[in-house]
């Protein structure tokens, strides 16, 4: 998924400005924290990225240096005076990358969890219209074209692609430390910069929010 631009202010200064109230306002806070909680995801998404590239990093390096210290049977005796160090060191420094990695992915299960959390709300803002309008919802669109419905749809679409995407992050945390083979630990790495789960169309999913809610301009 492509970076989501942060040229609209959605921040909650200038929510209190808005003309919309009620259902309305509900829903275009909705879209503008969806837009907030994707740019997190794609920092965090980078971060990770560049945690996980120094595990692999780390792990080959040593494992290059291993090979070469069996190679050479000839300095044996001196070599192994300084591989405990070497080894405690890259340990020390393996073990701060898988830190810092888990910590991504920690914050991106929060991240999903507010997703969650606004799925939950717009279920019940979709609720309360068909109590007050019956199952078809109000007449006329609260903004250009959609109706409650498609507002709730459109975010469980979202919701089931980042909830996806984390379950790969979180295997991937599992994984990439103890992989052996360089061209899974490339595969892994791929897949994290790549966001398989997030594809071009939630990018238009979003954009379309956005125009609908008010938030890009038409």
């Amino acid at each position: 998924m492509e970076g989501v631009s942060d040229d609209i202010t959605v921040t909650s200064s200038n929510r209190k400005s808005t003309a919309v109230t009620g259902t309305a306002r509900k829903i275009k806070d909705n879209a503008a924290d969806w837009h907030n909680l994707i740019l997190r995801w794609e920092k965090l998404n980078n971060e990770g990225f560049t945690a996980a590239g120094n595990i692999i990093n780390i792990r080959q390096t040593h494992s290059q240096r291993d090979q070469l210290l069996l190679a050479d049977e000839s300095s044996s005796s001196s070599s192994s005076s300084t591989a405990p160090s070497q080894q405690t060191g890259g340990a020390a420094e393996l073990q701060e990358e898988c830190s810092k990695l888990k910590d991504v992915v920690d914050k991106m299960v929060v991240v999903v969890t507010k997703m969650e959390r606004l799925v939950t709300s717009q279920r019940g803002i979709q609720e309360l219209e068909q109590f007050q309008f019956g199952p078809e919802g109000r007449k006329f669109p609260l903004f250009h074209t959609w109706n409650t419905k498609q507002f709730d749809d459109l975010c469980r679409v979202l919701l089931d692609a980042f909830c996806q995407e984390l379950k790969l992050k979180q295997m991937i945390l599992q994984e990439v430390a103890h992989t052996a083979t360089s061209d899974l630990c490339m595969v892994y790495l791929s897949c994290w910069l790549h966001l398989p789960y997030i594809p071009p169309q939630t990018r238009l999913n979003l954009e379309a929010l956005l125009l609908e809610t008010g938030h890009r301009l038409l």
